[in-house]
C-alpha cells in the first residue's frame, strides 16, 4: 500500500510540474508578446533605423528580438542574429581574456607591463614609477587618448563606398597598420606620434581616467605574454566555449552577409568601417551571440561560470577602486565608471556591464546585481537628440519588462 501511496505522489509532483511548465510557458508568451508590441511602438518613432535587444538570466536568454531595418535602402530586417560592432563593450572581453592568461600562468594582473612589451612605455613624469597589467584594466595607468587615436585609429574597409558618407577621420584602406605598430607611434619615445602629454601629470595608479589605448595596449600584452593572437585566444577561451558562433574582431571573421549598414541619421548610410586598435571597441556581434556571454557573466558572478574560475570571477567584478581615484564619481544607475572591476564597469546602484559608441553605434549591455537579471540594447545609428530619447525609452522598457520575465 505505501509503495502505491508513493506512486501516486510521484504521479502528483509530475502533474503540477507539467501545468506549471505549461502555465509559466503561457504567461512568459504573453509577456514577450507584449513587450514586442511596446517596442514596436517605441521603433515608429523613427529616429533609429535599426536596433536589437536581449534580457537573460544566469541560465538562459529570456528574449531577444530585432527592429527596424539592417539596411534601409533595400529594407532588410534587423533580427536578433544581426550583427555589428558593439563599441566599447568589446574591453570586457579584454578582461576575461586577462584573466585567463593569468589562471594559464602567463601572466599576473601586478606584473610591469614592460616585463612583455618590445617597446618601452612609461609616464616620462614618473620615470621610475612603472605601469601594471591591473592599471590598464581599471583605467588608472596614466595613459591619456591623444588626437592621433580619432584622427588616425579608423580605417575604411573600402577605398570605394558608392556615396556612403565617409567621415573626414576615415582613413584610406592602404593606411591601415599593425596594432602594435599603432600602439608605439604614440606611447613609445621613439614613435612617430608620441607626446608627452599622452601621459597624464598623476602618477600611475592614482587617477581613474578612461583611456582606449591603455585598453588596446592590454590587449597586445596579452599577446605578447602568452605568444598568441588576442583574436585566437578569444576565440579558443570565450567564443567557442560559449559557441558564439557569429562573434569576432573583424570583417573576415564573420558572416558579413548579417552584417548590418551603420548609419549616421535615418537617411545617412556609413562607409564600413574598421579600428586599428580594434580589442577597444571592435567586436563584432548580435544581440543573441551577446546574450550568451551575459549569461555567462552573471552565472560566474553568482559562482557557476564555466569560462573562468570562482576566484577569476570574483577579480573581474571586484571593485578596483576608491574614492581618492577619483575627483567626482557619477552615482547614476547605470554610470559604468563609478567603479571598475577588471574592464569591467559597476554602477553605483548595482549594476554592472558596459556602455559602448562610435561612429553609427551605440550600445548598453548590464545585469542587475540583486536580481541577476541583465539586458542588452545594440542600435545601428548615431543619436541625435530625439534618438537618444527612443534610447532611453527602449531601455526603459526593458527595464520595466525585466523583472516581469
Amino acid at each position: 500500500m505505501e509503495h502505491n501511496k508513493n506512486i501516486t505522489k510521484l504521479i502528483t509532483v509530475i502533474l503540477l510540474n507539467i501545468w506549471f511548465s505549461q502555465s509559466y510557458g503561457q504567461v512568459n508568451n504573453s509577456i514577450n508578446e507584449n513587450l514586442n508590441n511596446d517596442l514596436e511602438e517605441i521603433y515608429a518613432r523613427d529616429h533609429i533605423n535599426g536596433f536589437s535587444v536581449a534580457i537573460v538570466n544566469h541560465q538562459d536568454i529570456l528574449f531577444a528580438k530585432g527592429f527596424g531595418y539592417s539596411d534601409r535602402q533595400e529594407n532588410k530586417k534587423y533580427s536578433e542574429n544581426t550583427i555589428q560592432n558593439i563599441a566599447s563593450i568589446s574591453k570586457t572581453f579584454i578582461g576575461i581574456a586577462l584573466l585567463k592568461a593569468q589562471e594559464l600562468g602567463k601572466l599576473n594582473l601586478d606584473d610591469a607591463i614592460n616585463k612583455y612589451l618590445p617597446f618601452k612605455v612609461i609616464n616620462p613624469h614618473f620615470p621610475n614609477i612603472p605601469i601594471t597589467i591591473r592599471q590598464l584594466a581599471t583605467h588608472t595607468s596614466s595613459i591619456q587618448d591623444p588626437s592621433q587615436y580619432e584622427r588616425n585609429g579608423y580605417v575604411l574597409k573600402v577605398e570605394n563606398n558608392e556615396g556612403a558618407k565617409v567621415n573626414s577621420n576615415f582613413r584610406l584602406p592602404n593606411e591601415i597598420m599593425p596594432q602594435g605598430q599603432f600602439l608605439e607611434e604614440i606611447l613609445s619615445p621613439k614613435g612617430k606620434w608620441y607626446k608627452k602629454k599622452v601621459f597624464s601629470k598623476k602618477k600611475p595608479g592614482d587617477k581613474f581616467e578612461y583611456s582606449n589605448i591603455a585598453a588596446g595596449l592590454a590587449a597586445f600584452i596579452l599577446e605578447k605574454a602568452t605568444d598568441e593572437l588576442f583574436i585566437e585566444f578569444t576565440t579558443q577561451h570565450i567564443f567557442k566555449p560559449l559557441k558564439m558562433s557569429s562573434t569576432g574582431w573583424s570583417f573576415e571573421d564573420v558572416d558579413f552577409s548579417k552584417h548590418s549598414k551603420l548609419y549616421q541619421d535615418t537617411e545617412t548610410e556609413l562607409a564600413f568601417y574598421r579600428l586599428i586598435n580594434y580589442p577597444d571597441g571592435g567586436l563584432i556581434t548580435s544581440s543573441y551571440d551577446l546574450g550568451k556571454y551575459l549569461v555567462e557573466l552573471i552565472s560566474g558572478y553568482s559562482g557557476n561560470g564555466k569560462i573562468l574560475t570562482t576566484d577569476s570571477y570574483k577579480e573581474l567584478f571586484k571593485a578596483q577602486l576608491k574614492d581618492k581615484n577619483y575627483d567626482t564619481r557619477n552615482e547614476s544607475v547605470y554610470n559604468d565608471e563609478y567603479n571598475m572591476g577588471i574592464f569591467m564597469g559597476i554602477s553605483a546602484k548595482g549594476q554592472i556591464g558596459h556602455t559602448g559608441g562610435d561612429p553609427g553605434v551605440a550600445t548598453h549591455m548590464f545585469f542587475n546585481t540583486e536580481t541577476k537579471i541583465g539586458k542588452i540594447l545594440i542600435v545601428n545609428t548615431e543619436l541625435d537628440k530625439e534618438g537618444i530619447k527612443e534610447f532611453i525609452s527602449i531601455w526603459q522598457k526593458l527595464e520595466e519588462f525585466e523583472g516581469k520575465l
